[in-house]
């Protein structure tokens, strides 16, 4: 049987990379993502699945997707919560609230209230896979960068308690933690820290690759890849766990 996957935010980036892995494999895939034009692209290359366009910072958004979402696939076997923003890079005293709360809206909120729908589905089937993605900057600090890692750091305790409470009802809860993941996002990142900072893109680039041990940036495919294990009955056994994807962090980045 089909696995049934929904994964928030998987129109570009880390989240299309998991999307074309299930859809790869045979699953049945609902998509969510905020960007029309994304959306429009992914469609084209998937028409098998099925995406829609949702604001992720909105509650009733969300409820409205999952509603359809569920009821057209009878069901779910598998939550990917890909959802995030980059939030705000700066000073944390020219970080405004609102940057602030935007920020965990997506990427914090929006894994609750995805979470909170599947959980007594998979409890009652009495299976499922719950994958959240987090970073490394959920297990180190990060500099200029404090409401996204308030964020990620934020999906670890969150990924460890929904263990306790689905274990017992052989639902799986993990996080992947990835390291610098390459591709246009981390662009527009260094180069605003680069900005911020007063120092070139290249100087950026080569402070966080010095932090690692495989000193290369992370594909988003590296990604996708663990998440289809951890989803897969090879990972049966493994639970409340936080995942690194990085190469090995020996120090982070400022």
């Amino acid at each position: 049987m089909s696995q049934r996957v929904l994964i928030t935010a998987a129109a570009a980036g880390i989240g299309r990379s998991i999307a074309a892995a299930f859809i790869g494999h045979g699953a049945r895939v609902h998509v969510c993502d905020v960007d029309p034009a994304a959306l429009e692209a992914f469609r084209a290359e998937f028409p098998q699945a099925v995406a829609t366009q949702v604001d992720l910072s909105d509650g009733a958004a969300i409820d409205a997707w999952l509603d359809v979402a569920l009821a057209d696939l009878g069901g779910v076997d598998v939550l990917v919560n890909n959802a995030g923003t980059k939030g705000p890079t700066a000073f944390v005293e020219d970080i405004a609230p609102e940057e602030w709360e935007q920020c965990l809206r997506v990427s914090l909120d929006s894994h609750f209230r995805c979470t909170r729908r599947v959980a007594g589905l998979m409890k009652a089937q009495r299976s499922g896979s719950v994958i959240s993605i987090s970073s490394m900057a959920g297990v180190y600090g990060f500099g200029m960068r404090t409401p996204y890692a308030a964020a990620k750091w934020a999906i670890v305790g969150l990924t460890k308690s929904l263990a306790i409470e689905l274990g017992p009802h052989e639902v799986r809860c993990n996080c992947i933690c990835p390291g610098t993941v390459r591709g246009d996002r981390m662009d527009r990142v260094i180069a605003a820290e680069a900005a911020q900072r007063g120092i070139t893109p290249e100087q950026v680039t080569a402070e966080y690759l010095s932090g690692q041990s495989i000193k290369r940036f992370v594909e988003a495919s590296e990604i996708a890849d663990l998440a289809l294990f951890l989803a897969s009955p090879a990972a049966k056994m493994i639970n409340g766990q936080a995942i690194g994807v990085d190469g090995n962090t020996e120090t982070y980045h400022i």
